[in-house]
């Protein structure tokens, strides 16, 4: 058989390129499947779980309310909004309903993949502070529909255990793209460590969507190839919380 030339990289950049095809693919595939694991939940339509999931303590502690303590990532304590600061929310849930938006009187905006979310904060956001409330776009993390350094802060806190490190480093990357100088990316990772994070994990596999269980080490080797640094980490049961400058 004969050699290749050297430096003819056709058939590798055709891999490259059916390798990159697939792997937006299985990404959006992913995001569907995310957006109807919460669609489902917002809507009160959650699967029923089989018994043995049921008789488990962390659905226990689901049913009780007393697992979203446990999963909320408090980001204000490493970064909270200041007045007249503009942020944004990477899959915001219903948090403008939550949290402290209207006492830190930053703007907010939020991006969601459920509709429903992204129904429900369009409808009421207004009602609660019109000022403030700057709408919710439905779009992926990755899909930033935003002018270049337009934010102060961007949030994003629940979501990236759902995808994996490859498809992360494009969120970096718009991330990046849309923060001001010397603004901050606040996000949660999952500690793979924490027995509390791999039970979560697999009542979450039940619930629909599965969680990727990554090392921190490996989400640190990610925020370093965005040329991103730790500035600050807050430890919690289930996720670490990061704060990001780039």
């Amino acid at each position: 058989m004969a050699d290749k030339p050297f430096g003819d990289s056709s058939n590798a950049a055709s891999e490259s390129g059916y390798g990159l095809l697939r792997d937006r693919a299985n990404w959006e595939s992913q995001i569907a499947t995310v957006a109807a694991r919460f669609n489902r939940e917002y809507a009160g339509t959650a699967p029923d779980l089989p018994d043995e999931v049921k008789a488990m303590p962390i659905y226990q502690e689901r049913a009780t309310g007393l697992l979203q303590a446990k999963l909320t990532s408090p980001f204000w304590q490493l970064a909270k909004p200041q007045k007249n600061q503009r942020c944004l929310d990477i899959g915001c849930g219903v948090g403008f309903l939550i949290y402290a938006w209207r006492e830190w009187d930053a703007l907010f905006y939020g991006q969601e993949v459920s509709a429903i979310a992204r129904d429900v904060l369009n409808a009421r956001g207004p009602q609660l502070n019109s000022k403030l409330f700057k709408g919710v776009q439905l779009a992926p993390a990755h899909q930033l529909n935003y002018e270049a350094k337009q934010f102060d802060l961007v949030i994003s806190t629940g979501v990236s255990c759902y995808y994996p490190l490859e498809y992360w480093s494009l969120v970096l990357t718009e991330v990046k793209r849309v923060l001001k100088p010397g603004g901050f990316f606040v996000f949660d990772v999952v500690d793979a460590e924490l027995a509390t994070a791999e039970n979560w994990a697999i009542l979450e596999t039940y619930l629909g969507a599965e969680v990727q269980l990554d090392s921190l080490q490996g989400w640190k080797r990610v925020i370093q190839a965005a040329n991103g640094k730790v500035v600050k980490s807050l430890s919690g049961e289930v996720f670490q919380l990061l704060k990001v400058s780039f």
